[in-house]
């Protein structure tokens, strides 16, 4: 038990003199702003930018305009956009556009970020004229001198992620909590670490990598948050580790977005498979990037250095009572010190403490137990429940806004939720889904939102199969050719670029004239 008590102080300890030695040396970030203040006189890099979009029309739209406008010499600059299989015709942003590469994947399903960027890559890995690949996700924005921050941060850094800013004015109480702790962490613990010369993890949706350690990696790795932490202390490994800049800033809605973190089963993996690669090669960057894997959960401090000073004040402990005082008072000092450059709101700080409330939550309800009981409740509740989610486009005054169909089928009876940001509408329970469909459509279409899928297409006829859901029909719009003659099938969901929107009838007065016409 002593031996236990001896390591568990010793970890609190040194974390503790590392936490206060981030917060002190978080102090002084001068450099970032001398950076950016003569970030315009560089020399210029040669820049990919590579945009991976997924149903972002809208922001898409934004985030070229917001590149056409950078202070940064066009000749420098080349454009790639990937639309993975969207369904809300962002191709029609870049109809007659010279300028922008478009690789459009339709027809294959969605790819997801990982395996469409890395086969742009393998095209792209015989192009001598680019110096570096800057990825932005197509949700993000950017302010006008983010090309010039992103190349003064090249002259220093081979690979560096930047500051993803969120609006957090549609975010419920938990994203709040969340979002507040984000951008703690980044301004303080990440920042800290790039001032200190320490490597940071790798983030998909800001990412700039000079060309050439690509091509000697000749890959990259952004499947999931996993995977980037995993690719970051590969980059470190070979000598390109990952340096944050905070100069580098995109900001994002939060339509989209996922606050995710990585899990502690994750972590305690890498740091096992990475352990013994840290002494052979003399890599401080390395070895400290995988030491950093077993960072403590606040509880966890809490927790050690309560039993820490119980035991140290009753019993003899390694060291008196008043040392481990001490060490735990160095952390609280250097969590205060922290707050300081954490560029933090007052709301925000309140939030940020209410942060390890949520964090037990979280634990408590990932406990194999809970999640033992949790799963069995859920399967007892889901027995005899089908789901189908499928992406769709929603239309309102001539905007087009990306959303989700969940089709439910329940004991028998089927009902549709609408999802659309953190808003959600469930139809009641109906004996067909395209009932709970037509009644989602008119609810809809008192608010004036449309729904671009084919149910909602004047060219969309119902077939009348027998079935009970009669989810098929006919399409008969001509497209994608007028000498098709015969009728096209498709499902109520599906959505093409010859939509038109058709008159909100009742289903019985569609059924009546389609049987009226046979």
């Amino acid at each position: 038990m002593e031996i236990i008590l001896n390591i568990l102080y010793f970890y609190a300890a040194v974390y503790s003199v590392y936490f206060l030695a981030l917060a002190a040396r978080n102090l002084s970030d001068k450099k970032f702003a001398i950076e950016k203040r003569y970030s315009q006189y560089e020399d210029k890099d040669n820049l990919a930018i590579v945009i991976y979009a997924h149903n972002s029309r809208n922001s898409l739209e934004n985030l070229i305009k917001e590149i056409k406008s950078q202070d940064y010499p066009i000749n420098h600059v080349k454009i790639f956009v990937i639309l993975d299989n969207c369904i809300d015709n962002s191709e029609e942003i870049f109809a007659g556009e010279k300028f922008i590469h478009v690789i459009n994947i339709k027809d294959v399903g969605t790819i997801g970020k990982d395996k469409a960027i890395s086969v742009l890559l393998e095209r792209l890995s015989r192009d001598q004229s680019i110096d570096s690949y800057v990825f932005v996700d197509g949700d993000r924005n950017i302010p006008v001198n983010f090309l010039s921050t992103v190349n003064a941060a090249l002259i220093n850094h081979s690979v560096v992620s930047g500051e993803t800013l969120i609006v957090t004015d549609t975010l419920g109480p938990v994203d709040k909590i969340k979002a507040a702790y984000q951008k703690y962490h980044m301004n303080f613990i990440r920042k800290a670490r790039s001032l200190f010369g320490l490597a940071s993890q790798a983030d998909s949706g800001v990412f700039i990598i000079k060309k050439d350690i690509v091509d000697k990696i000749t890959s990259v790795d952004f499947k999931d948050i996993d995977s980037e932490l995993k690719y970051s202390l590969l980059l470190s490994k070979i000598g390109y580790p990952c340096y944050y800049n905070p100069n580098i800033q995109t900001f994002v809605d939060t339509t989209n977005y996922e606050f995710k973190k990585v899990k502690l089963s994750t972590r305690l993996a890498l740091f096992r498979s990475c352990f013994t690669q840290i002494i052979r090669p003399r890599n401080f960057v390395f070895a400290e990037h995988t030491v950093s894997l077993l960072y403590p959960n606040i509880w966890l401090l809490v927790f050690i250095y309560a039993a820490l000073l119980k035991h140290s004040y009753k019993y003899y402990f390694i060291v008196d009572f008043k040392i481990v005082l001490f060490t735990f008072l160095l952390l609280a000092l250097g969590f205060g010190m922290s707050l300081i450059k954490s560029r933090l709101k007052p709301l925000e700080i309140c939030l940020l403490f209410l942060y390890p409330v949520y964090s037990l939550c979280h634990i408590v309800k990932n406990l194999p137990p809970v999640r033992a009981i949790k799963n069995k409740v859920k399967n007892k509740e889901d027995s005899g429940t089908e789901k189908l989610v499928v992406e769709a486009i929603v239309t309102s005054d001539g905007r087009e806004l990306p959303c989700k169909l969940e089709f439910i089928s329940e004991n028998g009876l089927a009902k549709v939720q609408f999802i659309f940001k953190k808003k959600r509408f469930i139809t009641s329970s109906h004996i067909r889904m395209v009932d709970a469909l037509q009644e989602l459509k008119s609810k809809l279409y008192e608010y004036n939102f449309i729904l671009k899928i084919c149910s909602c297409c004047c060219s969309f006829e119902p077939s009348i199969d027998g079935s009970t859901n009669m989810l098929k029909g006919t399409c008969n719009c001509g497209y994608p050719s007028p000498l098709i003659n015969e009728a096209k099938q498709t499902l109520v969901w599906n959505s093409c670029m010859q939509f038109t929107p058709g008159v909100i009838n009742s289903l019985m007065h569609e059924i009546s004239e389609e049987a009226a016409i046979r």
